[in-house]
Parts: C-alpha cells; structure tokens; sequence
C-alpha cells in the first residue's frame, strides 16, 4: 500500500495516519496517569513536594517529620503513590495524600 507524503506509519495501530493525528497522539497519549498532591495540584517527575504529616517509615525505624522536603521525585504510574530518595531510607514510596507540592 502506497501512502502520500503527508502520512506516517503508525506502528501501534499498523495503518496509515495523517502527520496531524500522529502529532497529537504523540502530545496525549491516552493511557498517562494524573497523579495529584493533597491539595489538588498536578506532580510530575522531578518536582520537589513537602510532608504535610509525620510519617514512620515502616521497616527503618525512623519518622519523618511534617515539613521535610523531598527532591526530585519519580512517578510511578500508580496514580497514588510516588517514588522517592530520601537520607538513610532505600526504596522509599510515599502516598501523594500526604504531600504538598513546593
């Protein structure tokens, strides 16, 4: 099948698309998960959040208190939870209930 030059082979649908539809599938892919803080605004890898509750850390025998802040965090896909890097804790996934983004 021949295709002219304004179309593009999509390989997740196996047919011929328009460059505009391939754009805007590109831009919003329909399967991304919206991941909120406590009060409502939208986190996104990277960003820095803030404890809004002491938390203990279950398996480390440590507490971490309201208003410690936690850099550069990571999505998990799981539109819950979030995963981060915090001193002397391996693995640490906090709840975005319990985060304010900063």
């Amino acid at each position: 099948m021949s295709s002219s030059d304004d179309d593009v082979y999509d390989e997740a649908s196996g047919e011929w698309i328009s460059r505009q539809d391939a754009k805007a599938r590109a831009v919003d892919p329909g399967d991304a998960v919206e991941v909120r803080d406590a009060v409502g605004n939208v986190l996104a890898d990277g960003d820095s959040v803030t404890l809004i509750k002491d938390l203990t850390v279950k398996g480390a025998n440590q507490t971490l208190k309201r208003g410690t802040l936690i850099k550069s965090i990571r999505l998990t896909g799981d539109a819950q939870e979030i995963d981060c890097r915090y001193e002397g804790i391996k693995g640490l996934v906090l709840r975005a209930e319990f985060v304010r983004k900063r």
